[in-house]
């Protein structure tokens, strides 16, 4: 193992930083990979696009041919973009997001075939939630879980796929995700909030709860990391000594920030620029190699789905 880590340290001082262009203004092409209210207004029908703004807005149902709408000029915009699938995108109880994807391909017959995207496709899907935690709230023949589209949180473009937000919940109406406790929490602090408003300006109608995460991270180099089977199997270290240098000294906190972790940043930021993830400060933390991210405070569910997103873009632009 020591030779290994020798050859692993000797590999990490010959590596240089790989050079990121940022040729464009962020603010130009923020969100571009996001079905947004710009995006819909230019894809949907006026009815349809009226319909999600006021599921959003008010929560107000919207129906089976209105959604036909809807996905319709979804898909044309994720055809657009060069896309091939789209998944139900949640957030069961393992700390991580799941998706199933699925071609927008479908055989009509004779040899053809068409891209094909319905209502139904986009508002329910029924992935299988036997292997995903359920805390036993369910019996084993009740394995069947349900995705539906969360119209409050836009859909996205990640890589060649269609990524459509949704709650997941199990065969008789339980929680099996993070976000569907989350919903519920704000409809509550919202209906009790306004009620408060109400004595102060009658013209209130909706109160918004706002979050702002952020991301405190280290950066390892990728053979050094490999040396090490703890962080491997876990991302943790739990072998070996403590490190000489640890967050004792402050020369760190603030400091200038090392070449290879700033090309990291850039790629990074241009990456979340695309999926409307609004990151606006990255400084270096106490630790050697630790690294904060912080974003614009936004609404409390898309800042939830931004932060969950954030972490798997994180890893795979460090990979």
């Amino acid at each position: 193992m020591s030779t290994l880590r020798f050859h692993a340290i000797k590999e990490t001082l010959t590596r240089k930083p790989v050079h990121i262009e940022e040729n464009e203004r962020r603010s130009s092409i923020f969100g571009s990979n996001v079905f947004n209210e710009s995006t819909m207004r230019q894809y949907l029908t006026k009815d349809a696009f009226k319909s999600v703004m006021n599921a959003v807005q008010k929560g107000i149902k919207i129906n089976r041919e209105v959604a036909d709408h809807i996905s319709n000029g979804m898909k044309e915009w994720a055809l657009s973009k060069g896309t091939t699938h789209y998944t139900h995108w949640f957030q069961p109880l393992t700390g991580a997001t799941a998706e199933k994807h699925d071609a927008f391909f479908e055989t009509i017959g004779n040899g053809l075939a068409i891209e094909k995207f319905e209502g139904g496709q986009l508002v329910q899907q029924e992935p299988d939630a036997s292997s995903f935690p359920h805390g036993g709230i369910r019996n084993t023949f009740e394995a069947r879980g349900y995705t539906a589209w969360d119209p409050t949180s836009p859909a996205f473009i990640y890589g060649k796929t269609l990524c459509i937000p949704t709650v997941f919940v199990s065969y008789t109406g339980e929680a099996l995700d993070y976000k569907t406790p989350l919903l519920r929490s704000l409809h509550a602090v919202d209906h009790a909030a306004v009620a408060v408003c109400k004595y102060f300006d009658k013209n209130v109608n909706k109160v918004n709860a706002s979050l702002g995460w952020e991301q405190e991270y280290f950066l390892i180099d990728s053979a050094l990391a490999n040396a090490r089977p703890d962080i491997v199997l876990t991302g943790r270290t739990l072998l070996g000594h403590s490190p000489a240098k640890g967050q004792q000294l402050d020369d760190h906190y603030f400091g200038t920030i090392p070449n290879r972790a700033m090309q990291y940043m850039r790629d990074l930021e241009t990456e979340c620029m695309l999926l409307g993830i609004p990151v606006k400060t990255r400084h270096n933390e106490v630790a050697p190699n630790q690294f904060e991210l912080a974003p614009i405070y936004d609404e409390a569910n898309l800042a939830v789905d931004h932060n969950s997103l954030l972490m798997d873009v994180m890893e795979k632009i460090a990979a």
